[in-house]
């Protein structure tokens, strides 16, 4: 395939599209998944992973590297991983500091845009059950028990460093779970940001190594099941977003006296109500602002939804 193909037609479009996603990551509580979703190509991005494996080698041994590459859909999944790591690393460091500066503001962005994020799911959601509530509801449940999650304090080795990067990379895959925020709570998060930061290359190695192998595995499984129980999996996804608000609340108050931490965003944080945050900090509470950013985030998504998206359902396999 000739390279200036890459970016005829839509490509341009999936790149910035990798570049919404690569943002979304680097904040612990917002998932790539959740921009995949918005923008359209969720579900093409599943099944293009899933065609990923050792029968490549037989289709490239048989039908060359041109067919193998169409098979894959290797142009979109080039033109998404390249505008995922233009992201990374060229916004990790703004997105840091702009969570330590204003916390409330850009805690309120997202929020408003999750929060929107479970109305484009629920309309493709084909037909409603008992069976899809209660996965609905289990959905939110795993996204709640995730927030109650305390960090750990795990050593940067090339092990662990596999294992973290396979285990971000399937929460990644699933809008609401972040990525970043699983690494967060397993003590991991910061060492990954160093390395990113820092051009670690041997750590960051071993880590896309893991997060390679983790995607390609769950990829599979979520096409299938997105395939074959299209209403039951888009409720429990839709769940996971809404289970994620708690993680994402603007305001934060220490736990229980706990240690000052650099991040007014680390999880060892409860949330609170505005009242109450200006009560105990001091601090403005900045709710208007923050009521602004998350209806700006909000008619972003839904706009986003209502003029590139909304023939998302359509592709999706008959429900069972």
């Amino acid at each position: 395939m000739k390279f200036k193909e890459l970016f005829k037609s839509r490509y341009p479009g999936v790149v910035l599209r990798g570049m919404g996603m690569g943002a979304a990551d680097v904040v612990p509580g917002v998932s790539g998944g959740t921009i995949a979703f918005i923008t359209g190509i969720y579900q093409e991005l599943l099944d293009s992973l899933s065609r990923i494996g050792p029968h490549c080698i037989t289709i490239m041994r048989e039908e060359g590297l041109s067919a193998t590459w169409k098979h894959i859909n290797g142009s979109f999944l080039l033109s998404l991983f390249l505008g995922v790591l233009i992201s990374i690393f060229s916004l990790a460091r703004i997105i840091s500091g702009l969570l330590e500066q204003y916390p409330i503001l850009v805690w309120s962005f997202f929020f408003g845009l999750v929060l929107a994020s479970t109305f484009p799911i629920l309309r493709n959601i084909p037909r409603w059950s008992l069976s899809t509530a209660v996965f609905l509801f289990l959905g939110i449940a795993l996204a709640v028990v995730v927030s109650e999650l305390r960090p750990g304090d795990i050593p940067a080795t090339p092990l662990t460093l596999f294992l973290s990067g396979a285990l971000a990379i399937c929460a990644m895959a699933l809008p609401g779970i972040s990525g970043a925020f699983i690494l967060l709570m397993i003590g991991i998060y910061p060492k990954v940001l160093t390395a990113v930061h820092e051009l670690q290359l041997s750590n960051l190695l071993y880590f896309a190594v893991g997060a390679a192998l983790g995607l390609m595995l769950f990829s599979r499984l979520l096409s299938w099941l997105m395939h074959k129980y299209v209403a039951r999996t888009l409720a429990f996804l839709a769940g996971i977003l809404l289970g994620s608000l708690k993680i994402i609340w603007p305001w934060k108050l220490p736990i229980n006296g706990a240690e000052t931490v650099s991040s007014k965003l680390a999880p060892l944080l409860a949330n609170t109500s505005p009242s109450n945050f200006m009560a105990q900090t001091g601090e403005n509470a900045n709710l208007g602002p923050a009521i602004i950013a998350a209806l700006v985030a909000a008619v972003l998504v839904l706009a986003v939804d209502y003029f590139g998206g909304g023939h998302r359902g359509k592709s999706y396999a008959t429900p069972q």
